[in-house]
């Protein structure tokens, strides 16, 4: 990223920073956006922005005050806004942290038959009982791979993320607008898999993440990537072809079987505690898996 930090955009109330920390304590919730995927580490595990961010709030002044800045992510891939709600909001109140990211409904949006209705009460429901037990609360407007996907279930999109302003305007939230960010749409931000940001992601949404919170900025996280240079025919097809051998196929094989990516995973980070590594969550974390939301075989990159 260029380190550029200048930004004439008007600022409007869904991205207007909180007043900064200190923070001492900081749970992220959510699903496989939240855990990591595809930031992957050379141990199998994964990192993602949630990790990055923890490690810059932990070097803030006063954060290792009284015993050290604390960590947990209570997130797990696959996860339904619903699942999330029941699975992980009240061990994060009871946390009370200063500070709470709370990222979901994006994988119930992209399934058919989904009542969007019905995921935005259970997005008002975390946040009426995360809001009062923590300092910050953090909603996010969820980036999207443009391409076919994004465009088909756009109204459904749409709807969620301008329901997602109304509830921080009810309980005093930050929001982060990651998808009117239009870097973060571009096909080359995104793994193997096209529903999981690269490395490069998972840095640009914790500085954008760090820049709502009223912290300096270190860098332009909008700043757009060099011109593509779009490859040839037979690449795409090959691409298309991994894609599906090693994304699609299993993603099906799972829907028709009623299983999940996430079935029988903990959190990637249960315990409040302070920052530092951890141990890799056991399970098959080895590789990248696939998608809970079947992209398109032909969002091929480029």
């Amino acid at each position: 990223m260029e380190s550029d930090t200048t930004d004439t955009r008007p600022v409007t109330s869904a991205d207007r920073a909180a007043p900064p920390g200190p923070y001492t304590s900081f749970v992220a919730l959510g699903d496989s956006f939240t855990e990591g995927m595809s930031d992957l580490l050379p141990d199998g595990s994964y990192r993602g922005w949630a990790d990055l961010l923890a490690a810059r709030l932990a070097e803030l002044p006063g954060a290792g005050d009284g015993g050290g800045f604390r960590y947990a992510n209570l997130a797990v891939r696959g996860k339904l806004i619903r699942q999330i709600v029941d699975d992980q909001v009240d061990t994060a109140a009871a946390m009370r942290a200063d500070l709470v990211t709370l990222v979901g409904g994006l994988n119930d949006v992209l399934r058919p038959g989904c009542d969007v209705d019905a995921v935005c009460a259970h997005l008002a429901d975390a946040a009426g009982r995360l809001a009062p037990s923590c300092g910050q609360l953090v909603l996010m407007r969820s980036p999207a791979r443009r391409g076919p996907v994004a465009t088909r279930f756009l109204p459904r999109m749409e709807q969620l993320f301008a329901f997602v302003d109304d509830l921080a305007a009810r309980h005093g939230a930050v929001v982060v607008d990651l998808y009117g960010a239009e870097v973060l749409g571009d096909p080359r931000m995104w793994g193997e898999d096209r529903l999981h940001l690269t490395a490069e992601g998972h840095e640009r949404v914790a500085e954008a993440v760090w820049q709502a919170l009223g912290l300096p900025a270190r860098a332009d996280w909008r700043t757009p990537l060099p011109p593509a240079v779009r490859p040839g025919w037979t690449a795409r097809r090959r691409a298309d072809a991994s894609f599906t051998r090693r994304h699609l196929l299993p993603w099906i094989g799972r829907r028709l079987t009623g299983r999940s990516s996430g079935d029988g995973r903990p959190a990637k980070r249960p315990e409040l505690l302070p920052w530092g590594p951890v141990a890799a969550v056991p399970g098959p974390a080895a590789a990248p898996q696939p998608p809970e939301a079947a992209p398109l075989p032909s969002e091929a990159a480029g």
